[in-house]
């Protein structure tokens, strides 16, 4: 009797809470479907969102409501429905919205009242920004990316999505999450992720990080990718300077009045929007946002960025409900396509957070996020997928299935693994067993062939061998075999380098090498073997300095948390100098110009003499402050305010394995990039390092300063660019080097007609280096960068202690050196 009647209460309860779904369609009076509209319960924030298609689903329990219907630019519907135990169906239809200039009087020649209004509401800007002192909520997040059209072939090689489908229109990415999002200002903030779904991705972790772009913000940051500098709100503090306004006309929604304005840039070629903002009078907040970015607002990557914000009230303050975010562009022959939505609810205002609640996690993934079923999907998704999404997740679930059939992987195999002409030419060949997680990967014929006045013509064949453990792929096997062959002296030198990643929390890395091999006198390779190639071969400067080393290394780095990591590693070298080819007198120029010799001429005057070098280093880097994405088998750092901090230590030790040497020298670095916002972006690195004591030392074990002697740049951050390679390598007791690059990002150049259109960036920089006892070097560098995207092309000046003013053009490229 007492089981009965516990069964008989629990299904009375369960029949008492029984939900109802409420769906239907909303759609202008058109009949045109208004794609992420929101539907909310009238007196709270609970609510879901249409789908693109308009199509909505909300489940209440029993009882009567009033639902609200709302899409910027129409009016606002309102339906009293009575949710019992069945499903119904209720559609809205919005008209578009009209709006009274009754009460404005407009003079010739007067101000648009808009002003007035876009006045009241900057001088209210920060008080909006900053009212909500604390707060949690649930926020839903779904991204999709598609593609209209893309090119058959890309850099030579077959486009092919390997999913059988040969139409142009392609979902490349789906992905949904739910997360508690917690916000205690003025600083903290953190992102717990309770599920997310990749499409054909059954492991993997999909958005994350919701962004609410607040346009109470004076600059609007949407990634260093669109525009490093951000762009202008049209309330910011100045906006008046950058933005025309156009009073629309008010219309009232549940008793608020509710000013439109049309926003306008004064001038192209500023990062500033165009598109419609809505304002509530006499509390001058924002009600709803429709901005639109275009390309030559200086965005880069994309050709219009459309976004789409609306808020509701939550007692006496307003909170976002919705945002929507369109991408559109064409790149390289790929047309693509999107929408990020994100939906806000359950807000709490007053959330009584946990003491170190807020840490230097910033997103957390919880255990099992990413393995919820799609029963819980449709119970909890605020809005309903459209028919291509749940064809894409059927489809690309289907096949993430089938792929891991060792037949398919099989038929894999042997389609990618097809030797080609380009790829044994050009682009390299790659050999992959799928079912194992192995791969091969071979270079070019013409990327293994270089040339220098030492070995003549080289051959540098360094095939890769990859293998990854497991499904998560934290472990991972990285080995590499290296022949090199010199025609011209005949010798054949053969090294192998291998390591080997894992762990848990942290990833840790050990590596191991050894061998015979070729290395320049700087270890660091100041020059690339091509670029020395090019400049032997035509211009007679043979600025590559080699010897032969037997060698043994092995090192260990790991990550340690609160931004430390750490490495440590012993490596023994048994080095011999090596000599020019003796007769290289068919290629002097015009001058009758010789090479110069085989060693570094600012170090020595003579080939090295055979020398062992046993050396232990231990190095450390912090970045104070790192903030963490936290997996539940990883942490991943995602940077901090603060500049990364690297010192190491090396000791060269006498007697150990025979060595020679006998040192000890340190370095410090410290270097970080900072967003000035519209100002563009500063970028520095300075370092500082000496010997404690040089006993005993050959000219690899040098403090060398990175030189550069070729048109083509070395890498800005840590380079000179018309230093003479081993000039100023030294053995001092200390030394500093600075460097430092402005990027402008198109301030000033956005000002010049005609040259603006090209979207060309400016950039200054300065070099500086002291070294105790020595002479000082300085550089400043004045260039445009963003030529095609890609290029940058640099005047540099020299200044030398001595009076000497060495100059030149540098260019840089990607992945060129």
């Amino acid at each position: 009797m007492r089981r009965t009647f516990l069964f008989l209460v629990a299904m009375i309860a369960i029949l008492t809470v029984q939900a109802a779904t409420i769906s239907g369609t909303v759609k202008e009076a058109g009949g045109n479907p208004l794609p992420f509209s929101t539907i909310i319960v009238k007196g709270s924030t609970q609510g879901v969102t249409a789908n693109g298609k308009g199509f909505y689903s909300i489940t209440l329990k029993p009882g009567s409501y009033t639902l609200v219907c709302q899409y910027i630019g129409h009016k606002t519907v309102e339906k009293q429905v009575k949710v019992e135990k069945k499903d119904e169906i209720i559609d809205f239809v919005l008209e578009a919205q009209s709006y009274s200039l009754n009460d404005v009087a407009v003079k010739s020649g007067g101000e648009d009242p808009a002003y007035e209004i876009i006045r009241k509401t900057i001088a209210r800007r920060s008080e909006h920004l900053n009212e909500i002192k604390s707060f949690q909520c649930e926020v839903y997040l779904k991204g999709q990316m598609q593609l209209r059209n893309y090119p058959t072939k890309f850099l030579g090689q077959k486009v092919d999505f390997e999913d059988g489908d040969t139409s142009k229109r392609k979902m490349l990415f789906l992905s949904e999450s739910v997360a508690r999002y917690s916000v205690e200002q003025p600083r903290n903030e953190k992102i717990e992720v309770i599920s997310t779904k990749v499409s054909g991705r059954s492991n993997g972790f999909g958005l994350g990080s919701p962004q609410i772009v607040s346009f109470y913000e004076n600059n609007i940051s949407l990634g260093e990718g669109l525009n490093p500098r951000g762009f202008i709100s049209p309330i910011s503090d100045h906006a008046i300077n950058y933005y025309r306004y156009k009073f629309e006309g008010t219309f009232y929604e549940n008793g608020v009045e509710i000013n439109r304005i049309k926003v306008t840039p004064r001038r192209a070629y500023e990062p500033l929007f165009t598109g419609y903002i809505n304002i509530i009078e006499n509390e001058w907040r924002l009600q709803s946002v429709q901005l639109l970015l275009l390309q030559k607002q200086q965005m880069q990557l994309l050709d219009t960025l459309k976004i789409e914000q609306l808020y509701v009230p939550a007692g006496k303050v307003w909170v976002i409900k919705s945002q929507v975010i369109y991408p559109s562009g064409k790149f390289l022959g790929f047309d693509f396509f999107g929408n990020f939505v994100q939906v806000y609810d359950k807000f709490d205002l007053e959330p009584a957070f946990k003491k170190k609640f807020f840490d230097n996690t910033v997103i957390k993934y919880f255990d099992s996020s990413n393995k919820k079923s799609m029963a819980y999907w449709d119970s909890i998704r605020p809005l309903p997928l459209l028919q291509e999404e749940i064809r894409d997740y059927k489809k690309k679930d289907s096949l993430e299935q089938a792929r891991k059939d060792p037949r398919y992987l099989d038929s894999l195999d042997r389609r990618r693994n097809k030797i080609t002409i380009g790829g044994l030419l050009l682009t390299g060949q790659s050999i992959s067993k799928q079912k194992r997680k192995e791969y091969i990967n071979f270079e070019s014929i013409l990327g293994t062939l270089n040339y220098n006045t030492v070995e003549g013509g080289v051959l540098n064949f360094s095939p890769s061998y990859t293998r990854a453990f497991g499904n998560e792929g934290r472990k991972s096997l990285f080995i590499t075999p290296v022949l090199r062959y010199g025609f011209a002296n005949g010798h054949f030198n053969v090294h192998v380098n291998g390591s080997y990643n894992f762990g848990k929390k942290y990833i840790h890395t050990l590596s191991i090498g050894g061998g015979k091999t070729v290395l320049q006198y700087n270890n660091a390779n100041p020059i690339s073997e091509r670029n020395n190639s090019i400049s032997t071969l035509l211009y007679e400067a043979n600025h590559m300095k080699i010897y032969e080393a037997t060698f043994f290394r092995i090192s260990y780095g790991t990550g340690i948390g609160n931004g430390l990591s750490v490495n440590a590693s012993f490596q023994f070298q048994n080095r011999a100098g090596l000599n020019n080819l003796a007769d290289m007198t068919r290629w002097k120029d015009v001058a009758s110009r010789d090479f110069t010799p085989n060693y570094p001429e600012g170090i020595s005057n003579a080939i090295m003499p055979r020398n062992q070098a046993s050396t232990v280093s231990v190095g450390l880097t912090w970045r104070p402050g790192s903030r963490y994405i936290e997996f539940p088998d990883r942490k991943i750092s995602i940077g901090s305010k603060f500049p990364v901090i690297n010192a190491s230590v090396t000791k060269g030790i006498n007697g150990l394995f025979g060595s020679d040497v006998d040192y000890t020298k340190w370095r410090v670095t410290i270097s970080d990039e900072l967003n000035l916002k519209m100002a563009g972006n500063l970028d520095y690195r300075f370092a500082a390092g000496g010997f404690f004591n040089a006993d005993k030392v050959f000219a690899p074990d040098y403090n060398h300063i990175m030189g550069n002697q070729t048109i083509l740049a070395n890498d800005y951050r840590s380079s000179f660019q018309l230093a003479p390679y081993y000039q100023y390598s030294n053995t001092a007791k200390f030394y500093g080097t600075a460097h430092v690059n402005y990027h402008l990002n198109g301030l000033l150049t956005n000002k010049i007609p005609g040259f603006r259109r090209l979207n060309w960036f400016l950039v200054a920089g300065a070099n500086a280096l002291h070294i105790d006892g020595q002479k000082n070097y300085y550089e400043v560098l004045i260039g445009l960068e963003n030529i095609l995207k890609v290029l940058r092309v640099d005047f540099v000046q020299g200044f030398e202690s001595g009076g000497g003013r060495p100059s030149g053009i540098r260019i840089s490229l990607p992945f060129v050196q």
